[in-house]
C-alpha cells in the first residue's frame, strides 16, 4: 500500500494494511540512519548508521537507557526530525524529503504520534484538541467530527471530561485524551514516546489493551517504554544504545 504525497493532503490508498501481504516490503525502514546534535562545539550521536525494519501489523516496543536516541528514533520516523545521514522510508515515501509543509500533510493523515508530554492546547477543551487532526487534514464531515471525538475520549475513559480543558483534568487523563487525538484520523501507524508514563497500572494496562486491539486491526504501533512488563506484551523489542539498534534477549531489556 503506498502513502500518497503527491496531491491533496496526501490521502491514503483505500486498502488497509491489514491486508497486505505478509512478504510485502516492510512498511517502516531504516537505511543506515544517523543523527548527530551539535550544541556550541559539543556533537551528540543519537544514532549511527542504524538500520531497522518494521512490517504491517507488528507491535514494537522501543527499550533503552535514558538519553540513547529512543526519542530519537521515533521523531525521525514521523518525519519530525531529519537524519544527518541515511533514508527513511514509511510505506513508499522517504519521508526524510520532505519539507515541512508536506511531512505535517503527510503524518496528519499516515500517522499517530503521542508525545511524552501530551502537547494539548490549553484554551481548548479535550474534545476540540481531539479534532485538531480532523479539521487539519480534512478526514470525517465537519459535522461528524464532535461526535466522533467524544467516541474516542469514550475509548480512553474520558467520556465525562471532553468539554473540559486540560488543565482541569489530572496528568494521566491529559495522557489518555492525548491517546484519543492520535486516533483522530484511523492512522495505520501509531507511534508513542512513553505513552504509559504518567498513568497508574490500571489505566496503562487498559491503554496496552487498546493497542493490542489496533494492532489486531491491522494497524502497525511503535512505542518507547521504561516499563518492561509492558515492553514483554508488545510482539518485538528494539534496543537501542550507544547510537545503535538491536533486539535484546529478554534479561537485556
Amino acid at each position: 500500500m503506498d502513502f500518497h504525497t503527491d496531491s491533496g493532503p496526501f490521502e491514503r490508498d483505500s486498502a488497509r494494511l491489514g491486508n497486505r501481504d505478509e512478504n510485502d516490503a516492510a512498511l517502516i525502514s531504516l537505511h543506515g540512519v544517523s543523527k548527530t546534535y551539535t550544541t556550541g562545539e559539543v556533537r551528540f550521536t543519537a544514532l549511527d548508521r542504524a538500520n531497522l525494519t518494521v512490517r504491517a501489523g507488528e507491535f514494537v516496543s522501543v527499550v533503552g537507557p535514558s538519553g540513547s536516541g529512543k526519542s530519537t528514533l521515533l521523531n525521525l520516523i514521523a518525519a519530525i526530525d531529519r537524519p544527518t545521514g541515511g533514508h527513511v522510508v514509511v510505506g513508499d515515501v522517504e519521508v526524510s524529503d520532505l519539507s515541512e509543509n508536506e511531512a505535517a500533510r503527510w503524518r496528519g493523515r499516515n500517522l499517530g504520534v503521542i508525545f511524552q508530554f501530551f502537547q494539548l492546547l490549553p484554551t481548548l477543551s479535550l474534545a476540540d484538541n481531539v479534532m485538531l487532526p480532523m479539521d487539519f487534514c480534512g478526514v470525517h464531515r465537519r459535522r461528524e467530527r464532535p461526535a466522533v471525538a467524544r467516541e474516542l475520549l469514550a475509548r480512553v475513559g474520558l467520556a465525562d471530561h471532553a468539554d473540559k480543558l486540560p488543565s482541569q483534568v489530572s496528568g494521566g487523563q491529559q495522557q489518555r485524551a492525548a491517546i484519543a487525538r492520535a486516533l483522530a484520523n484511523d492512522p495505520p501507524i501509531i507511534v508513542g514516546d512513553e505513552p504509559t508514563g504518567n498513568l497508574d497500572s490500571a489505566s496503562a494496562a487498559s491503554m496496552m489493551a487498546l493497542f493490542d486491539t489496533l494492532v489486531a486491526s491491522g494497524r502497525t504501533v511503535v512505542l518507547v517504554t521504561h516499563d518492561r512488563e509492558l515492553a514483554a506484551r508488545t510482539g518485538r523489542s528494539i534496543l537501542v544504545r550507544d547510537g545503535s539498534l538491536s533486539e535484546p534477549t529478554a534479561s537485556a531489556s
